[in-house]
């Protein structure tokens, strides 16, 4: 038995049976004699499960990490606002319980200044279920204080990318109203810190932008994921003309469309990451006919695709996450998110 199983039965021990008063809780006597004190207890019930969020608070919409201290995370929930840890996940405090939205799409620390968190509000998927937002909030304070810096009427937001040099620049991904078109949907961006926003990328009333990435080595190269979506009460459009794949190296200005090697037909929701390995090599989870599809790679920056395989997220259909992560340590892992197991 490795120490830390020793130390892990002598703590068990002690919680059910208390220290003896006449052995020292560190010393081996001690441990010995929790061991002894185990050997007739069953402990086949200490697996692990989940102890949440409960059905409540449904999913969990994103997660980021502090870039200096890994202690330091915030969680947005899907229906359940955000959480912020200092202790790796030991405790959570809830830091978005006094803004106006409780459905959370994104959450983002700004690498440059980490003080500084971005939450984009509504969550970004098709399900019936799907709670709206009322915008864009910045934090300058680690979470304590909260100002809405606009998009309200954008109503589910996606993704959020803080330029890794300058905090004034933000780009953000609107996938807008679920039930009824126009309002704010496309991929904004803003030079001022969330004081004005331009749009940039999405045409048409019902076409959203509902992912973006960054290149590493030059922030003025982003791919972005355009998705035409749309429910009523009766039917659910999943997919259309305004769907596809986009790239800019200018920082967002102008964009091109990404064709050569794709799903001719009418996308729907797509899901992008960029091999923090190779950046040249970037991924995209295609959902097509609402219900098929798969994950395609490009070796050139986008310019020519080959599917790699045939996965989409699971449960309702893609529509629901769709989301795809390269491993920062590993390169040709990635994780497609579902709602299913």
């Amino acid at each position: 038995m490795d120490r830390l199983s020793r130390s892990f039965v002598t703590l068990l021990a002690l919680t059910f049976f208390g220290p003896d008063p006449g052995v020292l809780p560190g010393s081996p006597v001690g441990a010995l004699s929790a061991q002894t004190a185990l050997s007739g207890v069953d402990l086949s019930g200490l697996e692990w499960r989940n102890i949440g969020p409960a059905i409540t608070s449904g999913r969990i919409a994103d997660i980021d990490i502090h870039p200096e201290n890994e202690n330091v995370m915030y969680v947005g929930v899907g229906s359940g606002g955000v959480w912020k840890t200092v202790n790796a996940g030991t405790t959570w405090q809830p830091v978005f319980d006094d803004q106006s939205s409780y459905s959370i799409g994104s959450v983002t620390i700004d690498p440059s200044a980490p003080d500084i968190v971005w939450v984009g509000t509504g969550e970004n998927h098709g399900g019936r279920h799907n709670a709206f937002g009322d915008g864009l909030y910045k934090t300058t304070d680690g979470g304590r204080t909260w100002t809405n810096m606009g998009l309200e009427e954008s109503e589910h937001l996606s993704t959020i990318i803080v330029h890794p040099h300058d905090s004034d620049v933000v780009w953000v991904a609107a996938q807008g109203p679920l039930w009824s078109s126009g309002g704010e949907r496309g991929l904004y961006k803003t030079t001022d810190g969330g004081e004005t926003w331009e749009k940039k990328l999405g045409e048409g009333e019902w076409t959203g932008v509902t992912d973006i990435v960054i290149d590493p080595r030059d922030p003025d190269r982003l791919y972005a994921a355009t998705w035409d979506r749309h429910r009523t009460v009766a039917a659910y459009m999943g997919g259309g003309p305004g769907s596809g794949l986009w790239k800019s190296e200018d920082g967002g200005e102008t964009w091109r469309e990404l064709t050569t090697g794709l799903p001719t037909s009418n996308l729907g929701k797509i899901g992008l990451a960029i091999s923090p390995q190779q950046p040249d090599i970037v991924y995209a989870a295609i959902e097509t006919d609402r219900s098929s599809g798969g994950v395609w790679m490009s070796e050139d920056r986008g310019e020519s695709w080959r599917q790699m395989s045939d996965a989409v997220a699971g449960g309702t259909g893609p529509h629901y996450y769709q989301e795809l992560y390269a491993s920062p340590h590993e390169f040709g892992r990635l994780w497609l998110v579902s709602n299913t197991t």
